[in-house]
């Protein structure tokens, strides 16, 4: 079916707060893509495609009141497509790493795509990033479908997966996952959005200062898989206090070595009752912008933009090299053969069940 012709169409609730609009978006194989964008009260925005559940720009006020897209990106459904590092995306069935693309459920051992040679990473060739997902409107919220079939990827069980994005007039993303399955499999969702709270196309994210809620962390070996759970203490790793991403990545560690940087799970002091919890707290002192991350997971990934190679972005910018970071909630990378870590498995008459909270803010 072909797009319609540009018509953007009011979407919420008048009783709400937050306006949706939509418009066409391109299409793939013949079905349409749409790019839905929340808006508050002030004017900030986010904007969402059903293509992977992307998000494509968050447009919010530094300390001065200007706005500015602190979300990298592009600006066609083509580049997604062609050369995406999976910003702003639904990453899934599995977000992150599963060793050598196997594991064992129920004394059935899986085999998966390992398309981050040796290992699988985010779902595989066709991950949950790459579909087009069903799209409704449900008063100021957009909500988002997307069933996986039995051996999808090579996963066991046909998933049912909703996720719900709500934005507030404090400029909060709320994303809200459920699932459900028909056979024991493992699911790990997260999104993958990367920051630079100055502005998607500023030069780095080195200055921004991080502060994580985690005494522990994932060590990885050379692959990226993890080996087990260390202390923070007395590592580069240890962001209990507020601290500039650049301060210490240059140091001579082995940890800083095997993920070309900072690419690791931090064990999320998180409460025993699934509620939600403060996982990160990120600023950029020029600007003011603040990110606070708030999820139910027990682990949130911290990705500096490692890979970054002056990518060009959004209106020809340039993404260089750790110009743009991640904070993906998550269960722990590869827990499906680690029993120690969190069980990321899910079985007939459960359901999955995931928040994180991306709250923009400013200090001033």
């Amino acid at each position: 079916m072909k797009p319609l012709l540009f018509c953007p169409v009011f979407l919420a609730s008048l009783a709400s707060a937050t306006t949706v609009t939509s418009r066409p978006w391109g299409e793939i194989d013949g079905t349409s893509v749409t790019l839905y964008t929340l808006k508050n009260q002030s004017g900030a925005s986010v904007s969402i495609s059903n293509y992977g559940g992307t998000v494509t720009s968050i447009i919010v006020p530094d300390k001065n009141g200007k706005m500015a897209d602190v979300a990298l990106g592009f600006d066609t459904l083509a580049e997604y497509r062609e050369k995406s590092p999976y910003f702003g995306c639904i990453t899934g069935r599995y977000a992150n790493r599963i060793a050598k693309g196997k594991f064992k459920l129920a004394g059935t051992e899986f085999t998966l795509a390992t398309n981050n040679d040796p290992n699988h990473l985010h779902g595989g060739d066709q991950g949950f990033d790459k579909r087009i997902w069903n799209a409704t409107v449900k008063d100021s919220e957009l909500v988002l479908n997307y069933t996986s079939p039995d051996g999808e990827e090579g996963y066991p069980g046909t998933l049912k997966t909703t996720v719900t994005y709500r934005w507030t007039e404090k400029n909060a993303l709320h994303i809200n996952y459920e699932a459900s399955t028909d056979k024991p499999t493992v699911i790990n969702l997260t999104n993958h959005s990367y920051f630079n709270l100055v502005g998607e196309g500023a030069d780095t994210i080195l200055d921004h200062q991080l502060q994580i809620n985690a005494t522990q962390y994932n060590p990885i070996d050379p692959t990226s898989i993890p080996t087990g759970i260390a202390p923070v203490k007395d590592t580069p790793f240890d962001f209990t206090k507020p601290t500039a991403i650049g301060s210490r990545i240059g140091v001579e560690n082995t940890q800083l070595k095997n993920g070309l940087g900072y690419d690791h799970n931090f064990v999320l002091k998180t409460s025993d009752d699934g509620k939600l919890m403060k996982a990160a707290i990120l600023t950029e002192p020029k600007s003011g912008r603040t990110l606070t991350v708030s999820t139910t997971e027990p682990g949130i990934q911290f990705y500096c933009g490692n890979f970054l190679d002056n990518l060009p972005g959004k209106g020809g910018k340039i993404y260089k090299y750790r110009s743009g970071l991640c904070l993906e909630a998550q269960t722990f990378p590869d827990s499906p053969n680690q029993k120690e870590f969190p069980s990321p498995v899910l079985r007939p008459g459960e359901t999955y069940r995931q928040t994180t909270i991306y709250q923009l803010g400013v200090s001033r």
